[in-house]
Parts: C-alpha cells; sequence; structure tokens
C-alpha cells in the first residue's frame, strides 16, 4: 500500500472511528460500500489489519492483574460464492500495532507458520473462522473460537446464538452478508471471558454467551496491548466488512442500535470490457451460438462424461478449491519451459506465482487420458485436498481443463531431499542436525497419517524424490498419487501393487496389500539413505557394499555400524544419534513386517522417549527371514520385475543410479 493511500485511510479511520485514537491500516484494508471499512478486498491469499492507534492501558498497575473490560463491534462478511468463503477476521489483543510477519489464508493475517503457537507472542484473539482448518483443529467451517498465541483454539463453538425467549440455540452463518454484532465480555472478579454472537438487529446481547473460558488471562498480556482487527483471504475470496465498535474498560452490555441496518451488496463480478456495439452484434447472432454451444457441449460431455461425474462427487465432498486455467496460465507464464522444475511419469510440475500476490506455487500438470493421471488426481484430492499439518506438503487446489488435470501447491524452495543424496561434489552437504530433523518431520507427518486423522492413510510411495523442503529446511510429504483410505479400526483391502522399485515392502508384493507397516518399510530405507548419503543400490560400489542394508546389518554385526555413516556427518558429535537412527532405520525396513515397530514407536525412539532393546541385534538376526525363504535383494528385485500388476511411477534405475 503506497503512502498517500495510508495516508487517505488513516484520514478516514480519524473521522469516522474516533472513540479511543484511530486506525492504522496495512495490508489490504480499504473503505468500502456506503463507507464502511473492510479489512479485505476482491485480492486473493492477502490479509488486512486495522490497529488503534493507542494503547489501552488492561492491567491493573499494582496488582499485576487484567482488569474487566467489554468489546462490541458490528461487522459482516461477504463471500465470493454464496456457500463458501477463506478465511476469516478476528478480533485481536496484540503488544505490537501491526504483525510484520503474519500470513493469509488459515492464519488470518495474525501469525505465521513459524510463530504460531509460541508463548512469546502474547496474543488473545476471537476468531470468526469461515474456513475448517484441520492443521488447527477447526471444528467446522462457521464458528467462533477463542484463541491464545495461536490458531488452535482454547474454546470453539459453532455461530450462532441462545435466543432469551425460549433458551434454544439459533444458527447464524458467519457468510450470510447480514450485519452482525460480537460482544466481548472479561470479568476479572470471576475471571472469565464471555463471547457472545447475535443478529445486529437484536439491541440487547443474550443473557447466555455462546462462549465462556474461565481462566485469569492476565499471565497472557501485557500491561499495556493494541486492539485491532484483522482478515485474510484465501484460494476463495471474502469481503469482511467492519462497521463500528466500542471498548469500554468495564463490564459492560450496551444497548446498541443501528439507524437503518444496511443490506450488503454481493461479492463484486469482474466487470465486462464488451460494449454496447459488441453487445448487439452478439445479441443478433446469439441463437446461432446458442445451437453451436449447445453442440459442442454436447459432444465434449459425452467425451468426457466419466471424468465430469466422478470429479463433480470429489468437488462436492471435499471442496479443494478450484482455478481458473487462466489464473494457473498467468502463474506460469503460459508453462514455459524456463518455469519447469521436473518431469517424469506422472507429468510435469512448473513454478508459479499467484496473480495479485506473491504466494510462489508449484503446478503439477499430467492428463487424464493418461494411464494413472486420473487416479492419481483423484487420490490426491481425496486425501491431502483435506488434510492440513506443517509436515505434509499443502494442496492449494486443482484445475481442469482441455485434456490436462492441473494440481496446485505451495511451492517448495529447497526442492527434494532426492537431490541431497546424488554423490555430486557440488552438491550442497545437509549437517547431521539437518538430516536428523528431515527424519523427524516425515516420521511427524506419518504419525498424522497412520494414527491422528480420521481415517488412516497409507502413501505407498515414500521416497526421497517425494520428501520436499521448504524455505526452513522443514521436510514435507508430499506426491499423494498412489495414496489409499480406510477407516480406523478396519483392515485395508488387497489393491493393485504400487510403489517405486525398491520401497516396496516384500508382503506388499506377495499378498498386494498396503499397510502402516508398508509405509514404515519405505521410511527406514529413507532413514538409512539420509544419514548414508547414498542410493539404496549403488553398482560401482563394492561388492559387499553394493545394497545398503545389507551393508549396514554386516556392518553392525561386525560392531562398525558408525562407518556406514556419510564421511561428512561421521566426525560431528552426535554419534550416539548416527548410531540410534542406522539401526532404527534397520528395524523398520525389516522384511518380515511383525518385526517392525509402528510409526508412534519410531517417533517416540527418535524423541527420546523409548529406546531400542539391548539385544536387537539378535532379534534382527532371529527374524532375518522369518516366513521367508533365503532371498537376496536382488532376487527381490527380479521378483518385482516379473509382476504384471504392479502400477510404479518410476524407474528403479532412475532412483538407484
Amino acid at each position: 500500500m503506497s503512502l498517500l493511500c495510508q495516508a487517505i485511510l488513516a484520514l478516514f479511520f480519524t473521522l469516522f472511528y474516533n472513540s479511543h485514537g484511530y486506525f492504522i491500516p496495512q495490508g489490504s484494508v480499504g473503505i468500502g460500500y456506503n463507507g464502511y471499512f473492510t479489512l479485505t478486498n476482491t485480492t486473493k491469499h492477502a490479509y488486512g489489519q486495522a490497529f488503534d492507534s493507542e494503547l489501552y492501558s488492561i492491567k491493573n498497575s499494582s496488582t499485576g492483574l487484567l482488569t474487566s473490560f467489554s468489546v462490541n463491534f458490528f461487522f459482516a462478511i461477504v463471500p465470493e460464492h454464496n456457500h463458501q468463503g477463506s478465511h476469516g477476521m478476528a478480533f485481536v489483543m496484540s503488544p505490537t500495532r501491526d504483525l510484520p510477519r503474519a500470513s493469509s489464508d488459515q492464519y488470518l493475517g495474525i501469525f505465521n507458520e513459524t510463530n504460531n503457537g509460541n508463548t512469546s507472542n502474547h496474543v488473545i484473539a476471537i476468531e470468526l473462522d469461515i474456513h475448517k482448518d484441520d492443521e488447527f483443529g477447526d471444528i467446522d467451517d462457521n464458528h467462533v473460537g477463542i484463541n491464545i498465541n495461536g490458531l488452535r483454539s482454547v474454546v470453539s463453538a459453532p455461530a450462532g446464538y441462545y435466543d432469551d425467549k425460549d433458551g434454544n440455540f439459533r444458527n447464524l452463518s458467519l457468510i450470510s452478508r447480514k450485519v452482525m454484532r460480537l460482544s466481548i465480555v472479561y470479568s476479572q472478579p470471576d475471571q472469565q471471558l464471555n463471547v457472545t454472537l447475535f443478529p445486529a438487529d437484536i439491541s440487547v446481547p443474550p443473557k447466555k454467551p455462546l462462549l465462556s473460558l474461565n481462566r485469569d488471562l492476565s499471565p497472557y498480556l501485557r500491561e499495556k496491548m493494541y486492539l485491532g482487527f484483522t482478515a485474510s483471504t484465501g484460494s476463495v475470496g471474502a469481503i469482511h466488512y467492519m462497521m463500528s465498535w466500542f471498548v469500554n474498560g468495564v463490564v459492560e452490555y450496551p444497548r446498541l442500535e443501528f439507524s437503518r441496518i444496511p443490506i450488503l451488496p454481493r461479492y463484486p463480478k469482474k466487470s465486462s470490457n464488451r460494449t454496447k456495439t459488441v453487445l448487439a452484434v452478439c445479441l443478433t447472432v446469439s441463437v446461432i451460438a446458442a445451437f453451436a454451444a449447445s453442440w459442442f457441449g454436447f459432444v465434449f460431455y459425452l467425451r468426457h462424461k466419466k471424468v465430469k461425474e466422478v470429479l463433480e462427487e470429489w468437488e462436492i465432498q471435499y471442496g479443494p478449491h478450484r482455478f481458473a486455467y487462466k489464473e494457473l496460465d498467468n502463474a506460469t507464464k503460459g508453462f514455459k519451459e524456463k518455469q519447469l522444475l521436473g518431469k517424469g511419469g506422472f507429468g510435469q510440475v512448473y513454478k508459479g506465482t499467484l496473480p495479485g500476490s506473491d504466494a510462489e506455487i508449484a503446478v503439477k500438470r499430467t492428463s487424464h487420458d493418461s494411464r494413472q493421471g486420473m487416479s492419481e488426481f483423484l487420490a490426491e484430492i481425496s486425501t491431502i485436498g483435506r488434510l492440513r499439518h506443517p509436515n505434509l506438503v499443502r494442496l492449494l487446489g486443482y484445475c481442469r481443463h482441455k485434456e490436462n488435470l492441473y494440481l496446485v501447491y505451495d511451492f517448495m524452495p529447497n526442492g527434494s531431499l532426492d537431490k541431497y543424496l546424488n554423490r555430486n561434489e557440488n552438491q550442497e552437504r545437509l549437517t547431521w542436525e539437518q538430516r536428523f530433523k528431515i527424519i523427524k518431520d516425515v516420521a511427524t507427518a506419518l504419525v498424522h497419517l497412520h494414527q491422528e486423522w480420521v481415517q488412516v492413510i497409507i502413501h505407498r510411495d515414500i521416497k526421497p524424490a517425494n520428501v520436499l523442503i521448504d524455505h526452513d529446511m522443514n521436510a514435507r510429504l508430499g506426491d499423494f498419487g498412489l495414496a489409499k483410505l480406510y477407516d480406523q479400526g478396519f483392515d485395508p483391502e488387497t489393491s493393485k501393487v504400487a510403489g517405486t522399485f525398491g520401497y516396496i515392502a516384500p508382503e506388499f508384493l506377495r499378498t498386494g496389500r498396503a499397510t502402516t507397516s508398508t509405509d514404515v518399510y519405505a521410511f527406514g530405507l529413507v532413514m538409512l539413505e539420509v544419514v548414508c548419503g547414498r542410493r539404496l543400490i549403488e553398482r560401482r560400489a563394492a561388492e559387499n557394499e553394493e545394497y545398503l542394508v545389507e551393508w549396514i546389518l554386516e556392518l553392525w554385526e561386525n560392531g562398525k555400524i558408525l562407518e556406514a555413516a556419510e564421511e561428512s556427518i561421521r566426525q560431528e558429535r552426535n554419534r550416539g544419534q548416527l548410531e540410534l537412527v542406522l539401526k532404527l532405520g534397520v528395524l523398520c525396513s525389516h522384511q518380515a513386517a511383525s518385526i517392525r515397530p509402528a510409526m508412534s514407536a519410531v517417533m517416540r525412539i527418535l524423541s527420546g522417549v523409548s529406546q531400542l532393546p539391548d539385544n536387537l541385534l539378535d532379534v534382527v538376526r532371529a527374524e532375518k527371514f522369518k516366513g521367508w525363504p533365503e532371498t537376496s535383494m536382488e532376487e527381490v528385485l527380479l521378483d518385482v520385475n516379473s509382476l504384471s500388476t504392479l502400477e510404479l511411477t518410476d524407474s528403479f534405475a532412475d532412483h538407484g543410479r
């Protein structure tokens, strides 16, 4: 925002909202319908902040306790679509007047990925959330929550109010375009924070609040705080209106009435550039155009009937954002070669920047007529499309255009883990601390997939190429094109064997049943690759070092297991961690599924809560081929090549070089 625009807005807020100081606008804040100010506009992936220019003394200087106070304000949210908007707004108490490191989308213009949940934030927010984020444990896409230092609400409830007439709960839609009022009251004697939401035409707040939090808030706030409002948008737009607000240093339920409750206009549509002359010509040939469009539409429908019907079902059930093709075309500069990040059997991945924002994205393009394109497309929408976790690559949305399907993700600037395992002398070497964190990040992601989500998700293609590294060197698991879901407590069904050569568990090849244990097998191999800095198979290595797992086991039996670690990290201090991860990797990648631990147990061992048994080597030796014939790694791979039912994403040669 330019300095001139900020000055104009500041002047407006000075004149119109002068109950205490005046609002300082940041981000997408502007002036909307009928002179009401808006926290967001039609810009996607943007946020707005408006904090009072003056500090409020909210604590008793002698006791250090928070004083009683009440805040009442009128607001309204106008969504881009009638039944969907993103992401919401919040009333915020903050020690700083602006939050420069705030992010849009699910962070509501308050926090970001790195500071969310930090006790040092000293921020309390009352959120009006219109998008369900599983990452923060949201209850639905239409709720009110009390948040302390983060986006995971301490208490929350569906939007609505309790009618004083009969005591019944009345639902309210936050995206109804209707003006509503939020009353926030904190009583120090009772140490209770009450939040009440109700329609603007009810002049007195209902007696029963929507939310109550019995807690002394003094430890979370400083003596003087800034009060204000934030809001953000994501891939779907919403205009967040702030109409008036009232702050009192005592518990008060003021009787406030609009002289006339406004009816807000709908979300603005893009204006047409056609002139009246062009419109007249179009009207002249409208009948012909209608017939032609109907004919082409019918042909297209017949050709893509199956695709359309399946996708519509997923769209309705899961609802990830659908991008316009033009938006992705502009973001990737027409899918030019210089924007290409990688390609393979899955299609091509392009880097892009969303128009109107600085948000960098990665766009995966594939054809739905390809052998696996459609099934992988739907698999990703049905899994990662609903997941929000800091160690999973975030799916922002999708697009269907002509013969192609597109999936849009957050861009990971440091690429995949795969490139760090390349023995190129010019390649940057990871420190042991970075490697250990990457291993723990992937383990955390798998614990979430296997045990913490509402369904069990089996990834089925865990390998270094599918572990992506963000700008802070955090690892995120991606590519859910082969993922399978089943309900907690139920056994997975058999299916065609799918995955990447070398990372497929032996029992999966034999039974066709993918389980959480088959994911653990692949994760164990990835752990070993990260520590050793090499591939599973090195054809140019010495004969006894050719197969990674067998070589490490041999070194372990000879008491030299640390020699398997890459030389650049072998000299570092954490030799105990190195030995732990090598042994744990061998355990996880054991041929007998009964020996492998669950991911929750793996995470406890990596975190130091649990320890490996002292007789682990004896267990590994005893169970090495239990239930299996004497089989070498090479023979297993030959068996893989003989199976005709495999649906493999990449050849082993590509990943074993």
